[in-house]
């Protein structure tokens, strides 16, 4: 489990990193002008709201632990029982026979203590056992216990979505004892039916039950922002509900709202139709496409964030110290990412990958299930997408220091005798934070969609493991069937296109509100 744990824990320290990044970009004028430009735009506010969703996602699945066996009471032994048959035998012959001989009071202390020694022998047995817990071997995150519905739920192979049957034919024996061929009921998906032809009916009830959670819930959440917002701006109730209403606040949040609220009916209407019934059909094996897309969801941020955090030191260094030196620091490091630009990126990704396959064959036992398998080979995969990437964010850095470091402040500041470090610090890194900002987001959907790519020619990560890229991968012999299986492709697609879509929306965004020469046209 360590290598979940280092992945997880990288997971948490990115977003560390991002809080502590909002903090600084609070404190200085400079960023946090951008910042509320971007908090002003309605497409990014309701792009923000699905991405947060997605990494909400994404939080609870990198959650992991081994789930707890409940300890089983060992049975009373045969001898008790065989004890009071006895006892009940003693009490018969004493009716049948009254005048018995009586033990005499020594006698009778003494069984009374064996029996008492007996009792707390077996009371004691069940008291030692769960004095010790024992965990599984099983590693499960807390999406998983959350979705252990969708999880445990599998059928034989393949059903079309909101089906009761499966898709293909199976020989079915009937009541007489004749075998027929057809489609044989689910066990899962729709089996509360006794009809299946009321699953229409059935599906709407469901939907638009979970469409009123999903309402209720908006509603209790748009009721305690209005009440904070209308306590923080020193207004009444009302009066704070009018004007978002009316789109009159500084922050568009009447769309922040209407985004919440969208999200929140699909999910509650997902959840309550995917108790009952397979929402998103079946794969080969019968396992739940719907919960393998949100699994997936995981492995695309990890791959667009862990990557991003491998890349980013490197680049801003390396650019910043290129640009601002000169010399020879500038030709070692433009002979560097020159030659790691000359390698294909693809090529050197499937010989590391390769290496790491090897490695874990040959090296077994060290790792105790293939969760920690497909979660190294994730973690590596990052790093070689790190690797790779880093080296068109060092150009832009290295060029735009280059222009800094000719500045008449900055000039100033290296006649005044301050230190290199502190000229860097003040002046360069503050100026290029923008192109910093905007390449990252911009990237983040790359690397989603390369993700998919990778796993598409198996040099992704682990076929094991939960990906978009994998569903696709594997919809490739899906759609050469006949009947066509269309639907585990339409759901990685789905999945994907949306987070890539905020995630692209949010990235324009960022651009015109960091850009300066954006900025300074407006």
């Amino acid at each position: 489990m360590p290598v979940i744990l280092i992945t997880d824990a990288l997971i948490f320290v990115l977003i560390a990193v991002g809080v502590g990044f909002g903090l600084y970009a609070a404190r200085h004028e400079h960023l946090r002008g951008p910042w509320r430009q971007v908090g002003r735009s309605p497409v990014g506010v309701a792009a923000l709201v699905v991405i947060v969703f997605y990494v909400g996602v994404g939080l609870l699945d990198s959650l992991h632990f081994h789930p707890l066996i409940e300890p089983v009471a060992p049975a009373a032994p045969a001898a008790s029982s065989a004890q009071a048959d006895q006892s009940a035998d003693e009490k018969t012959d004493a009716v049948a026979q009254p005048v018995a001989a009586t033990n005499t009071p020594d006698q009778e202390m003494a069984g009374q203590d064996a029996t008492a020694d007996e009792q707390n022998a077996f009371a004691a047995a069940p008291a030692s056992v769960l004095a010790e817990p024992t965990y599984s071997t099983q590693i499960i995150s807390v999406l998983d216990l959350w979705l252990s519905g969708l999880r445990e739920r599998q059928e034989k192979t393949f059903s079309a979505p909101f089906a009761t049957q499966l898709f293909v034919k199976e020989a079915i024996e009937q009541p007489d004892g004749s075998v027929i061929r057809g489609y044989p009921r689910l066990e899962h998906g729709g089996a509360h039916l006794d009809d299946p032809s009321q699953r229409g009916v059935d599906i709407l009830l469901r939907g638009l039950f979970g469409m009123v959670k999903g309402l209720i819930a908006w509603t209790a959440l748009m009721v305690t922002l209005i009440a904070v917002l209308a306590w923080r701006g020193r207004q009444s109730f009302n009066d704070r509900a009018s004007a978002i209403w009316r789109g009159e606040t500084e922050t568009p949040w009447r769309v922040a709202l209407s985004a919440l609220a969208l999200m929140l009916v699909l999910s509650f209407v997902a959840a309550e139709l995917a108790a009952s019934y397979h929402i998103l059909g079946t794969d080969k094996v019968g396992e739940d496409v719907f919960y393998q897309s949100l699994k997936s969801i995981r492995t695309g941020l990890v791959i667009g964030t862990l990557t991003t955090l491998v890349m980013l030191p490197a680049a801003v260094i390396l650019g910043i110290m290129a640009g601002y030196f000169g010399g020879r620091t500038d030709d070692v490091i433009q002979y560097l990412y020159t030659t790691l630009s000359s390698i294909p990126g693809v090529l050197l990704i499937a010989a590391a990958i390769l290496m790491l396959q090897v490695y874990m064959t040959n090296n077994a036992e060290q790792f105790q299930s293939l969760v920690e398998r497909a979660d190294l080979r994730l973690l590596f995969l990052c790093i070689i997408l790190g690797v790779t990437s880093w080296t068109g964010l060092c150009r832009l850095l290295r060029g735009e220091s280059l222009k800094l470091r000719e500045a008449d402040y900055v000039q100033a500041a290296r006649s005044l005798g301050v230190r290199n470090s502190t000229v860097i610090g003040r002046h360069i890194l503050p100026n290029v934070l923008h192109i910093v900002m905007i390449t990252v987001v911009l990237d983040f959907s790359g690397l989603v969609l390369a993700e998919a790519v990778l796993s598409y020619v198996n040099i992704g990560v682990d076929p094991t493991m939960n990906s978009w890229g994998n569903m696709i991968n594997s919809a490739r012999l899906e759609l050469a069937r006949d009947p066509v299986v269309w639907w585990s492709l339409a759901a990685a697609f789905v999945f994907m296109f949306t987070l890539v879509l905020a995630a692209n929306l949010l990235a324009d965004v960022v651009r015109d509100a960091f850009d300066p020469r954006l900025r300074s046209a407006s």
